[in-house]
């Protein structure tokens, strides 16, 4: 997910860059849509100075990233996005951990923007120079910490679009940024990429206890996938076919009344179950092996493992899979 977050002063051109986006594939999300949302139900009038207060009173109920925590709800991990009207540090932060995300500083002299306000005659906009400036004063910063900080959020901007001359030279220079924001693109590695999957395959365990899963990978393919429950045709942990998982029995304690499979357990059956071979291959699981599923995996050949958690009772069983000479590598995801 490519994240675009547009700040600036009011009438910089922050409307034309994201419409300008979205004709590039962009979904678009405005933090004010919240605001407004939020002055909706209260049945606020939408002026510039009511939407800056409710945004603050927001924020500082709410936490200052509480804008984009409450936008990024809404995103789908698959789709590009340009976010309008950022307003305050945290707002940009939040988005920052989101994806890879680049923050443009859309700029016009003030001047310029006055007019823009004039011609476009909304409620609420200023109606003299001075008035406009006063009202932009207000954003720059503030002691409250959970006010618009406009003038940090410019500092802190990955790159600066200027927007004085026409709307081509403008399009030209968005253009532009773009191209660099398309340099700097990220894209998770092979381990992250599988551990992710084995996280998501985790939620299909049905233990009572913790939800466990791992992934078999030979050659960048997914050969088998196991998540931690009860057997074939027994009666799953989550509807009581585990007594000690259901009594949240004290972990590690009795572990040879527990009637589920571990997630490793289950992926290297699956595999031995439809005749595929593992040997050579990497386990990509959510939490380290245990003392039997480490024996499992060295006789089964697989060369490699990685883990995102470390077991509660794994020393025993990660020194004897380094004696054995697999690989061990902990990814925190």
């Amino acid at each position: 997910m490519i994240l675009i977050g547009l700040t600036g002063r009011n009438a910089a051109g922050k409307t034309t860059a994201a419409e300008y986006l979205k004709g590039k594939g962009f979904y678009y999300k405005s933090l004010s849509d919240v605001i407004r949302e939020e002055a909706k139900k209260r049945g606020l009038e939408a002026t510039r100075e009511n939407l800056i207060a409710l945004g603050n009173e927001l924020r500082e109920q709410y936490g200052p990233s509480a804008l984009s925590e409450l936008t990024l709800a809404t995103m789908q991990k698959d789709k590009n996005y340009v976010v309008d009207s950022i307003r305050h540090p945290a707002e940009a932060l939040a988005l920052k951990k989101a994806g890879s995300f680049s923050l443009f500083h859309i700029f016009a002299p003030v001047e310029v923007r006055f007019k823009r306000t004039l011609a476009r005659k909304r409620t609420g906009d200023a109606k003299t120079l001075s008035e406009f400036i006063r009202l932009e004063e207000q954003e720059f910063a503030s002691s409250n910490a959970a006010a618009q900080q406009l003038f940090e959020c410019e500092r802190m901007a990955d790159r600066k679009v200027e927007n004085t001359g026409s709307e081509e030279e403008f399009k030209r220079k968005l253009d532009q940024a773009l191209k660099e924001v398309q340099q700097s693109f990220a894209r998770p590695s092979w381990d992250t990429y599988f551990m992710d999957i084995a996280k998501q395959v985790a939620a299909r365990g049905n233990c009572m206890k913790r939800k466990v899963a791992s992934i078999i990978v030979l050659e960048k393919r997914i050969i088998s996938t196991g998540y931690n429950g009860t057997p074939r045709g027994v009666k799953n942990c989550n509807e009581g076919g585990c007594p000690r998982c259901n009594n949240f029995a004290e972990s590690g304690k009795n572990l040879e009344e527990c009637l589920c499979s571990h997630g490793e357990e289950n992926a290297i059956v699956q595999a031995s179950y439809h005749g595929i071979s593992i040997k050579g291959a990497t386990l990509y699981s959510t939490y380290s092996p245990c003392l039997l599923c480490s024996k499992m995996i060295i006789n089964a050949g697989i060369k490699r493992v990685v883990y995102n958690e470390a077991y509660p009772l794994h020393e025993t069983a990660l020194k004897m899979l380094k004696e054995a000479g697999v690989e061990l590598a902990e990814l925190k995801v």
